[in-house]
C-alpha cells in the first residue's frame, strides 16, 4: 500500500499484480487475471458453478506459506461440500489443511450474529495470513440475521452491506485476493454489495427448449478490460473450463501464401483455375450421398501428401467410422493419425456453442501447426448446437471461419441442401455469404439414370469454369468427367436436350 502511494506521489503508473485463475480461458475474458489483492464477488443462481468455481481459483493459488481459506456457512456443510469436490482432478487431498484450510462459520451464522461472524473471520485470517479468502455463502448471512431479528427486507439490506464493507476494508488492508459468493437473481445487480466489489463475476444456465448452456460474464473487473458479453463454459471432471466469445479466440495473424493447392480430385483443379486458393475458405454443397465428404476426404490426402499438417472436425459420425472410409481412399491415413500430423475430432453433443467449437479447433490447429481444416459438415455443426445459438447460425459460422482464415488456415466445408430447395445461384444465402469458394453438386436424370454433376459457382477473385460436369464416385474417390453440353434445364435436375441451333 505504501509503495502505491509513493508511486501516485511521483507521478509513476503502478503496475498493478495479476494472479491467474486456474479455469482455462477465465484469465483471457477477465483481461489477464484476477487482479492481486482485489475483492470479488462470485453471483448466480443455485447449481450454475460458483462453488466449484472457487474451488478451482483457490486450488490453484493456495500454498503452505500463504494458503487459501474456504469459510463455509450454512448454505453447504464442509464435510458435504468436501465430499463432491473432491471428485473434481483439480482437487489436491494432500493440500488439503495446508495449501486450502477449510474453516466452518455454522455457529456464528445459526445465531446470526454478523458481527460475531466478522470477529472470526478477522481472527482466523490474522493468525494463518493467508492469500486467498472465499466466504461460501456470504448471503446465507443476512438471511439468518433477517431471521432471527425478524426485521424487514431493509434491515437484512443494510445490516448485510454493513457487513461487507468493513470485511471489505479488512482485507483490502491485509493485501488479500478475497471472493463472497451469494446466490442472486438478475434483479439483485442493485444491491450495494455490487457497488463495493472490484471484480463480479456472473454464473448463469438458461435454459432453451430441452438445452441447458453455462454462461459466465465478468460484469466488472477495475482497472482491467475484460472481454464483454456472455461466455460459455463447461463443468467437466477439470473443473471450469471457459470459452472466450469469438472474435476474442485468434490464432495469430498471418498472410496467406499465393499459391494455390491441389484438391485431390482429378479433374477439379483445373475447373477451379488451378485449385484452391491457399487461406480461402471452400464450402461444398449437395445432396445426400453426392459425395461432398469424398471430396473432403481427398483434398486432406492430398495436403497430408504434401507434408502439411490438417484438422478434420466431423459431426455425423464417429471418428473410427470417418477413419476408415478415409482408409479406402488413403491407406496412409492411419499413420498420419498416430504421429499427429492429422487430428479428427468428433463434436456431437446437443449443447454446443460455437465458441467451445471454435477453442477446441484452435487448439488442435495451435497443437500440430495445422494449414488447413475439413469441416464435415456444417449441417451437422447447426443441428448439434444448442438452440440458442442456432439462431444466429450464419453470423456465429460467419466468425468461426473468419478467425481461421485470419490464420492463414485453409478452410474446406460441406453442407447438405434438399435439392428442390436450391435456388438459381444453387446454394443458399445460409453458406454462400461466408465463403470464398463454392462447389455445387446435383443429382440430374440421364436417359433414365441418376447421374451426378458438379459446377464451380464461385472462385473470389479467380476465373473458373462454369460448365456443369459429370462426375464419378470411385473406389478411389470422385473422379470428374467431361460437361454436360448439349442439354439444357440443368439446375432443373431433369435436363432436356437443347434444340439444334441454326
Amino acid at each position: 500500500m505504501k509503495d502505491i502511494r509513493n508511486s501516485i506521489r511521483s507521478g509513476a503508473r503502478s503496475h498493478v499484480q495479476s494472479i491467474p485463475t486456474g479455469v482455462p480461458g477465465l484469465d483471457a475474458v477477465l483481461g489477464g487475471g484476477l487482479a492481486e489483492y482485489s475483492f470479488n464477488l462470485i453471483a448466480g443462481a443455485p447449481g450454475s458453478g460458483k462453488t466449484t468455481l472457487a474451488q478451482q481459483i483457490a486450488f490453484a493459488n493456495g500454498t503452505p506459506e500463504r494458503p487459501a481459506l474456504y469459510f463455509t456457512v450454512l448454505g453447504e456443510p464442509t464435510i458435504k461440500m468436501l465430499r463432491y469436490q473432491q471428485r473434481f482432478l483439480f482437487f489436491r487431498p494432500e493440500l488439503v489443511g495446508t495449501a486450502v484450510r477449510y474453516i466452518n462459520l455454522s455457529e456464528e451464522a445459526l445465531r446470526g450474529d454478523l458481527a460475531a461472524t466478522l470477529d472470526r473471520i478477522i481472527q482466523e485470517v490474522e493468525s494463518v495470513a493467508p492469500g486467498i479468502v472465499i466466504v461460501d455463502s456470504f448471503r446465507t448471512l443476512g438471511r439468518v440475521a433477517l431471521m432471527q431479528a425478524d426485521a424487514s427486507d431493509q434491515a437484512e439490506a443494510l445490516g448485510l452491506e454493513h457487513f461487507v464493507q468493513r470485511l471489505a476494508l479488512h482485507l483490502t488492508t491485509w493485501e488479500i485476493t478475497s471472493f463472497l459468493i451469494g446466490e442472486y437473481a438478475e434483479a439483485d445487480q442493485r444491491s450495494p454489495v455490487f457497488t463495493v466489489a472490484d471484480g463480479i463475476l456472473w454464473l448463469s444456465q438458461p435454459i432453451d427448449g430441452n438445452s441447458v448452456v453455462r454462461k459466465l460474464q465478468a460484469i466488472k473487473v477495475r482497472g482491467q478490460s475484460q472481454m464483454p458479453g456472455l461466455h460459455t463454459f463447461r463443468i467437466t471432471e477439470l473443473g471450469l473450463q471457459v470459452f472466450p466469445r469469438i472474435p476474442e479466440q485468434q490464432l495469430e495473424r498471418r498472410v496467406p501464401a499465393v499459391e494455390r493447392l491441389a484438391t485431390g480430385v482429378p479433374g477439379l483443379d483445373v475447373l477451379m483455375g488451378g485449385g484452391i486458393p491457399a487461406g480461402d475458405a471452400v464450402m461444398i454443397v449437395g445432396p445426400t450421398g453426392s459425395g461432398k465428404s469424398t471430396i473432403g476426404m481427398q483434398f486432406a490426402s492430398a495436403a497430408l501428401r504434401r507434408g502439411e499438417h490438417g484438422v478434420v472436425i466431423v459431426f455425423e459420425e464417429y471418428p473410427e467410422e470417418y477413419l476408415t472410409r478415409a482408409l479406402r481412399l488413403d491407406p496412409h491415413v492411419e499413420a498420419d493419425v498416430q504421429a499427429d500430423t492429422l487430428r479428427i475430432i468428433y463434436l456431437r453433443p446437443l449443447d454446443l456453442s460455437v465458441d467451445e467449437t471454435l477453442a477446441e479447433l484452435l487448439e488442435a490447429v495451435d497443437a500440430i501447426g495445422a494449414s488447413w481444416v475439413v469441416i464435415d459438415s456444417v449441417s451437422g455443426f447447426e443441428i448439434a448446437l444448442a438452440p440458442t445459438y442456432r439462431e444466429d447460425f450464419r453470423e456465429s459460422l460467419y466468425r468461426l471461419v473468419g478467425a481461421l482464415t485470419a490464420s492463414a488456415v485453409t478452410v474446406v466445408m460441406t453442407a447438405e441442401v434438399v435439392q428442390s430447395d436450391v435456388d438459381a445461384g444453387f446454394t443458399t444465402d445460409r453458406v454462400s455469404f461466408i465463403t470464398d469458394d463454392i462447389i455445387v453438386q446435383r443429382y440430374v436424370e440421364l436417359d433414365g439414370r441418376l447421374q451426378t454433376v458438379l459446377v464451380v459457382v464461385k472462385m473470389r477473385g479467380s476465373a473458373h469454369s462454369r460448365e456443369f460436369h459429370q462426375y464419378e464416385l470411385t473406389p478411389a474417390g470422385a473422379v470428374i468427367g467431361a460437361p454436360l453440353v448439349g442439354y439444357e434445364g440443368i439446375m432443373t435436375g431433369v435436363p432436356t436436350l437443347a434444340p439444334p441451333t441454326a
